[in-house]
């Protein structure tokens, strides 16, 4: 009998330190958070649970979640990127230009894709070479995006799209969507960079602490040229999927989304300051933010009660975040 006690009291204790262990990753209380806000809504309104709801939801979470896999990379090396919104409009309204000015919409795609990588980088080489503020210079780059946008449209949405282009936004593979299988390779490429390479380790000890990074022999600024640079392919890919899943490039698109990636970022357990957090975290508080928006919407709670709503918990899961750091 004292040897099964023994057992059982090692086994305890065994349990209890993997809970603590798990308790203490960045992951934990977004997954907390992401159950109850989904138990909630599931509670709350019938339709919530079904498989029509549940795939429409997955589909419009996918572009913020895209965009937020960029963003975090951002955040997590201490700075923010506020252009991905306007970027995402341009490079998907350069696209449907390209496209019905004859162009193949592969080559249009991968001009789109250009676009917003070399916006990216802008935004690295003034960040991480010129010394500005990433804030500055993402707002400033915010408004050029925007801007550029509108000429080439003229202010018009661009329609008329090649049927073919349709795939991405509105096609799926054995049975996925499209949106959801770009998001979820995108966040493959984003786990395994961060979790298993050498510059992931080197994005984390820049946020952590990037003057003993510089000073121990890392060339902090191309990584902060990588991360800007990746920040704006993500925007890209998502201005790619909407344009696709609206058939038409439309130059006021992404209105806002910059703020919904940097809540998703927050949701997602990562330190807004830079050093601390997961890209996986990252996609969980895309969904809380989907779940939260598509359950609202169900309910007929209005737009503006949910912006209330909404900023209520960022703030909530910022003050969390600042109690939990060391």
């Amino acid at each position: 009998m004292s040897q099964l006690a023994a057992k059982t009291d090692a086994d305890a204790h065994g349990l209890a330190a993997r809970l603590n262990r798990w308790r203490r990753t960045p992951i934990f209380y977004p997954l907390i958070g992401f159950a109850l806000v989904f138990a909630a809504m599931a509670l709350l309104n019938d339709s919530f649970l079904s498989t029509s709801n549940l795939i429409n939801l997955a589909r419009q979470a996918s572009i913020i979640a895209i965009i937020a896999a960029g963003m975090s990379l951002a955040i997590l090396t201490g700075g923010i990127d506020l252009s991905v919104g306007p970027v995402m409009a341009l490079s998907g309204t350069l696209m449907a230009g390209l496209m019905i000015a004859g162009i193949p919409p592969a080559l249009a795609i991968a001009a789109g894709l250009v676009v917003g990588a070399a916006f990216g980088a802008a935004n690295g080489l003034f960040v991480a070479f010129a010394g500005m503020p990433p804030i500055i210079v993402t707002l400033a780059t915010m408004g050029i995006a925007r801007g550029l946008g509108l000429i080439y449209t003229g202010g018009y949405p661009i329609s008329g799209l090649p049927a073919e282009f349709a795939f991405f936004g509105r096609g799926s593979v054995a049975g996925i969507d499209m949106p959801i299988l770009i998001m979820l390779g995108v966040y493959a490429i984003g786990y395994v960079l961060l979790a298993h390479t050498a510059t992931g380790r080197y994005l984390y000890a820049i946020g952590g602490n990037e003057e003993a990074t510089r000073l121990s022999g890392i060339r902090v600024s191309r990584y902060k040229l990588l991360v800007y640079t990746l920040s704006g392919t993500t925007a890209a890919i998502a201005g790619l999927i909407l344009t696709s899943r609206l058939m038409s490039g439309q130059p006021n698109a992404g209105v806002g989304f910059e703020l919904d990636a940097i809540a998703a970022v927050v949701l997602g357990g990562a330190a807004i300051t830079g050093g601390r957090g997961m890209i996986l975290g990252t996609l969980v508080g895309a969904m809380l933010l989907g779940v939260l928006n598509n359950g609202l919407n169900l309910m007929g709670v209005s737009p503006y009660l949910q912006n209330v709503i909404k900023g209520g918990i960022i703030l909530l899961a910022i003050y969390l975040s600042r109690k939990r750091a060391p």
